[in-house]
């Protein structure tokens, strides 16, 4: 389930100011270059950090995303008009011919409806080339990574060019099998105002995503591991054969 975060525009606006280190998309750069890759659709492209990385590249970018909040950010950005911006899904898109599509961080995740997922997984095989590859990640169920969001371990001050300090927090609310639930907190100082953005993530095991894959027809080339969480996440490398 997409967060409050992406979709409130208060909160979507300081989105990247509050998670400035995105040394986690090294590796999905790494991967552009490693596959030769020169138009690539970025699927949950948020407020559009990777998909401007890659433009800056001189690569070919679709950015789609369901939050509108999300995509005006990305959209107000320097640039930004080099980046195709579809506000939408990844279950009814066009046949770009992509060489690679990408789901960074926790957007595989964030579709927690089996029949969404399996849709998404079909839609994207559309958009790519013969031979063109999906690349995710998803956190491996065994590091039980929700047990640290707490908010002792998450609280922070942050000040925000132009908005001032904002507090922010996490906590999980529930966990039901492989879906875990979690609320972020974010309270301005400058107004006072508290807002909450609430998220669901699946945590699928390995064999059921290779299934999954294979199921709506790719050929599942290698799992790798996350460089940023060694040991806590598979990164899938797939192809459209």
């Amino acid at each position: 389930m997409v967060g409050d975060c992406f979709r409130h525009p208060r909160l979507a606006a300081i989105y990247d100011p509050l998670d400035p280190d995105r040394g986690d998309l090294d590796a999905y750069l790494s991967m552009v270059d490693e596959f030769e890759a020169r138009r690539v659709l970025d699927i949950g492209c948020g407020t559009g950090v990777f998909a401007l990385l890659l433009a800056d590249r001189g690569v070919e970018v679709v950015g789609v995303d369901p939050a509108q909040a999300s995509v005006d950010v990305a959209c107000a950005k320097p640039r930004s008009g080099r980046v195709r911006w579809i506000c939408g899904d990844a279950t009814n898109l066009p046949p770009l011919q992509a060489d690679l599509a990408t789901m960074t961080a926790n957007v595989a995740q964030e579709i927690v409806d089996r029949q969404t997922w399996q849709e998404t997984l079909s839609g994207i095989r559309g958009a790519l080339r013969p031979g063109g590859r999906l690349i995710f990640e998803t956190r491996d169920p065994a590091a039980r990574a929700w047990e640290e969001w707490t908010r002792e371990k998450s609280w922070r001050v942050t000040e925000v060019s132009g908005v001032g300090s904002v507090e922010s927090w996490v906590r999980v609310t529930e966990v039901s099998g492989p879906l875990v639930s979690f609320r972020w907190t974010y309270r301005f100082a400058a107004d006072g105002q508290m807002l909450t953005s609430d998220s669901t993530l699946r945590f699928r095991e390995r064999e059921e995503v290779a299934q999954d894959l294979k199921a709506q027809g790719y050929v599942v080339d290698e799992v790798r591991d996350a460089p940023d969480r060694p040991g806590r996440e598979f990164v899938f490398l797939a192809r459209r054969p």
